[in-house]
This record gives structure tokens, sequence and C-alpha cells, in this order.
């Protein structure tokens, strides 16, 4: 237990700060909470949700957020998360029915979803670095104190379920690198990747990641890929086939995930398209990169309350970005120089491939929409809050070479205590000083 102390205090300030985000958080000032509020409220009372016209009112909503959700506004219309698998939304329907539909109630089980994402992350970084806990605490403190993943987790919103999921098969595929085929933890995967076609879209990446794994543990054995990828793949579609059955039966055609009905409704929606003819691909282009960056840290409410006061937080923000980024390259560096793969690894492919396949999503779907949100890029934030950790390890690990730093072994702890700190210092001051004055 001793060893685990530290992790186990940043659980301790995690749930702290998570329930005082899910307290304070005024009703509904988080991205789609009343949408993902109405669905559940759908399925308690006794209606399944089905996407339809009228569930997406571009300009009525723009009213109700603006107006920041003045009684005089009913959130009863707010439905265009109806076309969301429902996984997550049933599990939220008991507690709908035990404290009456208390949105502090609904959001107080994301923040416990949430913990488990914390618990996952530091499990996986102690997987990858035995022999430096330094970089497993600092790897669960990016997860569990980054100021708008811990906004959107203590809200009523299904990226917490999906997160979880998506922490899991990321944490077995690590765990357990040699996959033998019988093995239980194939059928789990499998089972896990069902659960999170399920839950949201975006575990849907993740096939790709096990099916890539799969390829690599049995390269030249393809009788073993088969029978690997059925035990896999048959428990994760005969799930999902549940949900695609379903959407085919009430929307017709093809369309398995609901989401050309989704399309055909959010009539309204900002398309990038329009933006790119009003005001040209670069100026698009910068506000893409620029916002995605500042509500990857915190932009709260429905992004349209940014951390720009003081005016120099993003700057050092893109300044801590950059040495994490660099010191990630000057690791990658010194493995080469030391003639070691650093990338041709499974557990590094993994996180990589996770990360590309994410970032791939959101530029995929920001083509379309003017969807510039950095919590898109949440379903790879292990991967992120390893690449973090690494990157500083990195740097610290260049000055430990001076002759008079050699002899404090103690200095990589300081790496997850100095950014533990600040995140949860920038945690508190974004809700007490942004959210709470200003929504």
């Amino acid at each position: 237990m001793r060893k685990h102390t530290p992790f186990l205090l940043i659980l301790l300030a995690y749930f702290v700060l998570g329930g005082l985000y899910a307290s304070y958080t005024p009703n509904w000032q988080a991205p789609d909470e009343p949408a993902h509020y109405n669905y559940v409220k759908q399925l308690a009372n006794g209606r399944f949700p089905v996407m339809q016209q009228g569930d997406y009112n571009e300009t009525y909503k723009n009213e109700v957020v603006g107006s920041g959700f003045a009684p005089q506004y009913s959130i009863d219309p707010i439905t265009y998360e109806d076309w969301q698998p429902p996984l997550y939304y049933l599990l939220l329907t008991p507690v709908f029915w035990l404290t009456n539909g208390s949105l502090l109630a609904l959001r107080l089980v994301s923040v416990l979803l949430g913990g488990g994402v914390v618990v996952l992350a530091y499990a996986l970084a102690r997987r990858l670095f035995l022999d430096a806990m330094w970089a497993a605490w600092g790897t669960a403190v990016f997860v569990a104190f980054l100021p708008q993943h811990l906004s959107i987790i203590a809200s009523v919103n299904n990226d917490a379920l999906a997160e979880l999921l998506i922490a899991a098969i990321l944490f077995v595929l690590v765990r357990d690198q040699r996959l033998e085929i019988g093995n239980w933890r194939l059928s789990g995967l499998g089972i896990l990747l069902g659960l999170g076609f399920l839950t949201k879209g975006t575990v849907y990446p993740m096939a790709l990641v096990i099916g890539l794994a799969l390829l690599w543990r049995f390269w030249n054995d393809w009788r073993g890929l088969i029978r690997a990828g059925l035990g896999t793949f048959t428990p994760a579609s005969l799930l999902g086939a549940i949900w695609w059955g379903r959407n085919i039966a009430v929307y017709g055609g093809l369309d398995i995930l609901g989401k050309a009905a989704h399309d055909a409704v959010v009539i309204g929606q900002p398309r990038t398209a329009d933006w790119i003819a009003v005001q040209g691909f670069g100026p698009v282009a910068r506000q893409f990169i620029q916002t995605t960056f500042n509500s990857f840290w915190g932009q709260f409410g429905w992004m349209a309350l940014p951390m720009n006061n003081p005016g120099w937080l993003y700057p050092l923000l893109w300044v801590g970005t950059a040495v994490a980024l660099s010191g990630l390259l000057l690791n990658l560096q010194s493995l080469i120089a030391n003639r070691q793969s650093p990338i041709i690894n499974l557990p590094s492919s993994i996180l990589l491939i996770t990360f590309l396949l994410t970032f791939t999503v959101h530029l995929g779907y920001n083509i379309t929409f003017v969807q510039h949100q950095g919590r898109y890029l949440f379903p790879a934030l292990i991967p992120i809050g390893v690449g973090v950790a690494v990157g500083l390890g990195a740097w610290l690990a260049l000055a430990q070479r001076l002759p008079f730093l050699k002899r404090y072994s103690f200095l990589p702890n300081l790496i997850p205590l100095g950014l533990g700190l600040g995140l949860a210092a920038l945690d508190l001051w974004a809700l007490f000083r942004i959210i709470v004055p200003n929504l």
C-alpha cells in the first residue's frame, strides 16, 4: 500500500475536485448536457429515444444558451443526442428514478466513472514504467486534473463511460502483449469493444487498434490470427448488432449508427465549407488549431468562456506543451542513439495509433461541421498523459547529467508533484474565478 499512497492521494484529490465541479458548475452549463439529460429522462419515462425532425433547433438552442438557461426557457425541446447508443443512459436511469431526476446525482455518476479512467491510466503507466513510479503518477495526475477534462467528466455526458471502456481496452492490450488463442482476455477485449459499440462512436476506432494488435501478435500465424480475430470480434459484433439492428429497423437503409438521421436533423449547425467560403481556408485553419488547443485545456460553458484572463495563461500552456513535446522528441532521439526501438514495440504502437486515430476522427468531423472542441481528443487522453510524463522526464534526465544534480534521486518525483499542484490550483481557479462568476 505504501508505494501506491501517492496515487491514492491523487485519486482522492480527483474525487474532491470532481465533486466540486459537479456541485458548483451551474445547471446545464456543459456542452450538450441538456440533450444528454433528456435522453435519460425519456428512458426513465418509458420511452426509447428516436432521432427525428425537431430534435435540433439551432436558433432556440442559441437563445437558451445565450440567456444562461433563464427560467423562461425549457430544456425539454433540446433532444439532439437521441441518436446516441444507449448504454451510458441506461446506467443512469435507475439513478434518475431514485433521485427524482437530480442533475447533481447524475453528474456524480459520471465523476465515479471518470475515477475508473484515472485508475486505469495509473495501472497502464505502471505497466509501461516498471521502475519509474513518478511516470505513472505523472500520467494519472494529467488525466485526473486537466481542467477541461474535469469539467466534462463532471457533467452528464456519455464521454465518461466511453473513456472508461477505451482505457480498459488499452490496459488489456498493454498488459497482455502475448495474447493467446483461447485466452479469456481475447473474449474480454471483444466484450469491452462491444460495450463501447453500445456507448459512443468514439470507441469504434479501438476496433482498428485491437485488430492491429492482433495482427502484430499473430504475424505469420494466419490461422492463429483468424481464430484470435473470431474470438475477439464475435462477441463485439454480437453486442454491437443489438444497436445496429435496432437502427436499421428504426431509420431504414444501412444507417446502422443513426448518423444519417442525425445529420439530416441538425439543420443550421455551422458547417466548415460555409465558414471557408466566407473567411477563407487560412483563418478557419488557424481558428481550428487555436480553439482546439484552448478548449483542450479549458474553455468552459458552451465554448463561450475561455481562460483568457490573465492573458498570459494560454501562451504559458503553449510553452508547457512545447516543452513536453520537445522532451518526447528528445527521448526518441536518445533511444535511437542507444540502438533501442522506441516505436517498434507493441505498447508504444498501441498508444501512438490510438492518438493518431483520435486526432484523425477529430479532424474528419471538422471537415463537415465546425466543432473545434479539444474534448474530442480525450479518447486519447491516456496516451497524451503518457507522452507528457515521458517528455518532462526526458528534460529532467538531461538536467541530471549535471554533476551537482546526480546525487538527488528524488528529483523525478517533483514532476508529478509539480504538475499535480499546478493543475489542481488551475482547476480551483477556473471553477471559482471563471465558471461560477460568469455562468
